[in-house]
């Protein structure tokens, strides 16, 4: 995408005009109060915590199933890893249904779901019944992996996105946390059974505050032409944008002629703002937007975030979280087992490091580039802030393999779960934002296939852990294979900055380019 942001007038961040022009309508969720924003970006961003804390925090009970179900730690670790793949899969049903009828009522209707699953969990007594009701708890929350993103785009300008998606995946990296409140309670005698109970608690109040505070960020915007006369269309795949004029000077024409056409319509009351169906795009074909979506596959910018979040999710969430507790409990660690989920803490650290410290540099370096491009914004200028840190999460890799084979000091391990996830944070914040700022029209697509791919090689990564490391060891497998692959995949940023422009033009001459032009809906 190659935006031209002019810096004409007040309405502008970082020295530059605001992207996307928002209309005059008080109902646009670009005209929404700060506040509001924020609300809507917590919202998403706690169900998103919750659902992977749901998901992943019940890996230290693998043992203990194991001997209640009498079956093998192997077979209790499916309890986790199946749900995974439909925590991913879910996505081809609800990201459909929420570009066709609305973010609020398919958020509302998923933790509906959500709390079923986890009320079935609560009350199972079999392997068989446990897994499936994981199985709809984890299909039910899977929107949770789109819909943050998709309500970030639709609330946030161009330049807050950056942030706002760093602190949506801060929430999703810290769910995992989950596994220190499950093994405090497994050491105080408590059953899997209280866990999903605390959860379906914390649910059913996370689905009262849905209801009551969040407003539908979907919102018909009019297609703008463009003061310059060129292309403004943002539905192409093939992701570039002829340069577009959104000066302040345009917009105040633009917001004219729309009071003087249409008027200005009035701000929904607090009352209005609670109905579950308020708007419908009737134009929205679900089922070729399914279809559509597993051609993404074959974009590379969208690739990239599968494999980045599939493998991030993978180790920080299953490999880490199912072999530290055994590494630690044994000799010469025999930490308690209450204190065994305490990996997640140096998670929590590492990426709130990351997410603090760092988490609008990225978005301001953008808008640096942008000037010195005379205003001409490109997709890839965020990427240049992950040259830096594209060697931490390999190492820490190489550090927690080292570690736990050679029985070194548990800081190793912690500190190597720490470090990954701070280097974690750049990759899966602003890989996301690269697809997202490059086929911007095209999100709920995307978000399918990100999902779909991210689950699934997360999913490689995690289910075969154990039986890896028991024929290799942690160094082959986490100082060896997961490091390499790690390094390639982080190392594609150099492709991306050199080439990615060059591919995006590239992908927007073939058949799939085509395909998404004559399939998505006329504007």
């Amino acid at each position: 995408m190659s935006l031209t942001l002019n810096i004409e007038g007040d309405d502008s961040a970082y020295g530059l005009a605001l992207y996307p022009i928002p209309s005059d309508d008080p109902n646009d969720p670009l005209q929404w109060p700060r506040w509001k924003k924020l609300t809507i970006l917590a919202l998403v961003s706690l169900y998103s915590f919750f659902a992977n804390g749901a998901l992943f925090g019940p890996s230290v009970y693998v043992n203990y199933t194991a001997a209640i179900f009498k079956t093998t730690p192997n077979v209790t670790s499916r309890l986790v890893t199946y749900p995974n793949l439909a925590f991913g899969y879910g996505s081809v049903v609800f990201v459909p249904l929420y570009h066709r009828y609305g973010r609020r009522p398919v958020m509302i209707l998923s933790l509906v779901i959500f709390m079923v699953g986890l009320l079935g969990c609560a009350l199972s007594d079999s392997y068989n019944t446990l897994m499936a009701f994981r199985v709809i708890q984890a299909f039910g929350s899977s929107v949770c992996e789109a819909l943050p993103a998709q309500a970030v785009g639709d609330v946030f300008f161009l330049h807050e996105r950056g942030n706002a998606l760093g602190w949506y995946t801060f929430a999703l990296a810290s769910g995992p946390v989950a596994a220190l409140i499950a093994g405090y309670m497994l050491n105080g005698g408590n059953s899997y059974k209280l866990f999903f109970w605390v959860y379906f608690a914390v649910a059913a109040l996370l689905l009262i505050c849905t209801v009551l505070f969040f407003e539908e960020t979907m919102y018909f915007r009019k297609r703008r032409a463009s003061t310059s006369g060129s292309d403004s269309n943002v539905g192409d795949v093939d992701g570039t944008k002829s340069e577009t004029n959104i000066g302040s000077s345009e917009r105040c024409e633009i917001g004219k002629e729309s009071r003087e056409s249409e008027g200005i319509p009035a701000r929904k009351t607090w009352k209005q703002q609670l109905k579950i169906f308020s708007i419908v795009d009737k134009d929205t074909n679900m089922l070729m937007m399914a279809i559509r979506s597993f051609t993404y596959f074959a974009v590379p910018p969208v690739f990239w975030v599968c494999s980045t979040y599939g493998m991030v999710i993978g180790l920080a969430a299953l490999a880490f979280t199912t072999t530290f507790p055994g590494i630690v409990a044994a000799p010469p660690y025999d930490w308690p087992l209450e204190n065994t989920g305490l990996i997640s803490v140096a998670a929590l650290v590492g990426y709130a490091a990351a997410a603090i410290l760092f988490g609008t540099l990225p978005d301001k370096f953008a808008a640096y580039k942008t000037r010195k491009n005379r205003g001409i914004r490109e997709a890839e200028y965020r990427l240049w802030c992950l040259v830096p840190v594209f060697f931490v999460a390999p190492a820490s890799l190489i550090l927690y393999g080292y570690s736990a084979e050679k029985q070194l000091h548990w800081i190793g391990l912690v500190f190597g779960v720490g470090i990954f996830q701070f280097g974690s944070f750049f990759y899966m914040t602003y890989t996301l934002a690269y697809a997202m700022d490059s086929y911007e029209s095209n999100v709920p697509e995307m978000l399918i296939a990100m999902n779909i791919g991210k689950q699934s090689i997360s999913f490689g990564f995690g289910f075969k852990i154990l039986d890896w490391i028991a024929q290799y060891g942690y160094i082959k497998v986490f100082a060896g294979i997961f490091t390499g692959v790690m390094t390639i995949n982080n190392l594609a940023v150099v492709i991306f900055l050199v080439w990615g422009k060059s591919m995006r033009r590239w992908i927007g001459q073939t058949w799939l380019a085509r395909m998404h032009r004559r399939s998505l809906r006329p504007e």
